[in-house]
Parts: structure tokens; C-alpha cells; sequence
């Protein structure tokens, strides 16, 4: 397989993750580019640095069509250990409701966020799996459980849904 070069390999890249329209992993954008996992982070940093909307979530790049209208969005705070994370996750995504992202405010950094896009069981066992896989730590231990998350849904009342989920949980932060 000949290896694509620069700009016309960023412009394939850029279409394949249009066209599929759910995360590629950098592995396999490389082998279809016939390059290093590096050479994808680098060309995924110049075109989000374009104002391409693309995010790296925990399944890979994801081309980022606009919201649909009729998605709510809700911002919500959690603290759980890190044992209790599949059940936090599994009560969001079994209620219809997408977990996003999560954030941390961090002393140095201010806030990091981090896209998630798990949507359903499948995409928290495969984020789970290949935290584990990875031996990387959760975001929220930085700040010893304590997180957000933007959580969105078609209605309000998935989000409330959830949000009692959590809260019956003892998961979910309240004001």
C-alpha cells in the first residue's frame, strides 16, 4: 500500500471521518493511511487547528456534525469512586441520555474536558475495557471523585430521569 502524503492525506482522513460518522481510532486511520498513530495525532491537531470539528473521545476521532435541535443539553456535578463508575455511566445511558464529556478544575490548569460521546451500554463497557487495557487513570481523580459531566437528551424528561438515577445512587452532587 502506497503511503499518502501531507494534505492529501488529511483531506481522505477528513471524509472517511465524515462519511462514517461514529469514532475511528487513530490505529486504524493510520493503517488505512499507511502511517504512524503520530503522524494521525499531528494531522487530527491541524485540521481541528482549521476549525474542523473534529473531538477525540475515548473510541477514537469523531467527525462532529452540528447538535441536532432537538437535543438537550444538561450540566450536571458527581462524586463517586472510581468502583462506582460503570454504575454512574450505565444509569445515564440506560435512561436514552448521552453522557458527553467529563470535566475537572484542576489548581493549575482550570478546567480540562474531556468528549466522551457514550451513548449506550457498548460505548461504556468499550470506554471501561480500554481504560483498563490502557492502565490510564479517570480524569476525576485529579480531584479525589468530584466531576461534571454534560449529559444531553432528546426531552427534559430523559435528563430528569437520569438525574434521579444518580441522585437515588448517591452519585449525584446537589446545591
Amino acid at each position: 500500500m502506497k503511503k499518502m502524503l501531507g494534505e492529501e492525506r488529511r483531506l481522505i482522513l477528513l471524509q472517511l471521518l465524515k462519511e462514517k460518522g461514529a469514532p475511528i481510532t487513530g490505529t486504524d486511520l493510520a493503517k488505512h493511511a499507511n502511517v504512524s498513530r503520530q503522524v494521525i495525532v499531528t494531522d487530527m491537531n491541524l485540521l481541528k487547528a482549521r476549525n474542523e470539528p473534529i473531538v477525540s473521545t475515548s473510541q477514537g476521532y469523531l467527525y462532529l456534525e452540528e447538535q441536532p435541535a432537538n437535543r438537550f443539553d444538561r450540566k450536571i456535578v458527581c462524586y463517586h469512586t472510581k468502583e462506582q463508575t460503570q454504575q454512574e455511566l450505565y444509569a445515564i445511558v440506560d435512561c436514552g441520555v448521552t453522557v458527553e464529556n467529563v470535566i475537572v478544575e484542576h489548581a493549575l490548569y482550570g478546567e480540562i474536558t474531556a468528549s466522551l460521546r457514550l451513548a449506550n451500554r457498548v460505548d461504556v463497557d468499550t470506554f471501561l475495557n480500554r481504560l483498563a487495557e490502557t492502565k490510564a487513570g479517570f480524569l476525576s481523580q485529579l480531584t479525589d471523585g468530584t466531576h461534571l459531566h454534560v449529559i444531553s437528551a432528546v426531552n427534559e424528561e430523559l435528563l430528569d430521569k437520569a438525574v434521579s438515577k444518580l441522585d437515588a445512587l448517591g452519585i449525584l452532587v446537589k446545591e
